[in-house]
């Protein structure tokens, strides 16, 4: 459904990707991960059309959609779930809900029924500011959500959440896959969470792909138990995926 080819980008001169490419498919949550300044986050600003490439190009359903701008992509089924904070503060949970549906044209007892499955419902009347970092984030995710996408591109889903908020917020993710075939990629520093429901994982580093394939693939990759999986013992198994399709 999403694909970037060739992705090049660079800032103030300096090389940012280098030639990355990124297949993300249908029912399918694809784990991109890899060390701070890997060239992550501007991987999916290009993807979403936050910012241009240097080079390469990104396509949706086959459609060349290089040149358009974040709200055309979002159109076409691409939602994105940024790393800062993007929910309304000042507004209570329901409000937050109810103005995301009158902005994509949406009923609200739709929206209201997203935030009722990322269970927000008992949480109504509190104000988005006031909530935990697990809530915010499922906040956030059912803004995400409102538009009907297609793909979602998760850019540190886990951020600023305990092990518990992670952990549902990893599950949500996965039955987005499973029960509505959304195609999910996130980008995120908590390992375990990312493995336990990725069907496939790509290890970005200095703005290359240094492999791609399944999680097992990931944790044997000389390169990820060198830099990232240290406290793993080379041929343990990884997480177990939850209602993974692969």
């Amino acid at each position: 459904m999403l694909r970037a080819e060739g992705i090049e980008t660079r800032r103030h001169g300096a090389p940012i990707l280098r030639g990355v490419d990124l297949v993300v498919e249908r029912a399918r949550v694809l784990a991109v991960l890899g060390p701070s300044g890997a060239g992550k986050t501007s991987l999916f600003r290009v993807v979403v059309g936050e910012e241009p490439p240097h080079r390469g190009r990104v396509t949706v359903d086959g459609v060349d959609v290089t040149g358009e701008p974040l709200y055309r992509r979002a159109r076409r089924g691409v939602g994105y779930l940024p790393q800062g904070p993007s929910v309304l503060f000042d507004l209570s949970v329901r409000d937050n809900l109810e103005t995301y549906a009158s902005i994509v044209g949406r009923p609200a007892r739709e929206v209201l029924e997203i935030g009722a499955r990322m269970e927000l419902s008992a949480r109504h009347r509190v104000l988005a500011g006031d909530l935990s970092g697990g809530e915010r984030r499922r906040l956030e995710i059912c803004r995400a959500l409102s538009a009907r996408p297609r793909v979602l591109v998760c850019d540190e889903p886990f951020s600023g959440v305990d092990p518990a908020g992670a952990e549902r917020i990893a599950t949500l993710l996965r039955e987005l896959a499973d029960e509505d075939e959304v195609a999910v990629v996130l980008a995120d520093h908590h390992v375990v969470e990312s493995l336990a429901i990725a069907d496939e994982v790509m290890l970005l580093m200095d703005g290359v792909v240094e492999m791609r394939g399944t999680p097992a693939d990931f944790a044997e990759h000389p390169a990820a138990q060198g830099r990232y999986l240290g406290h793993w013992r080379s041929g343990e198994s990884v997480p177990p995926a939850r209602r993974s399709r692969s």
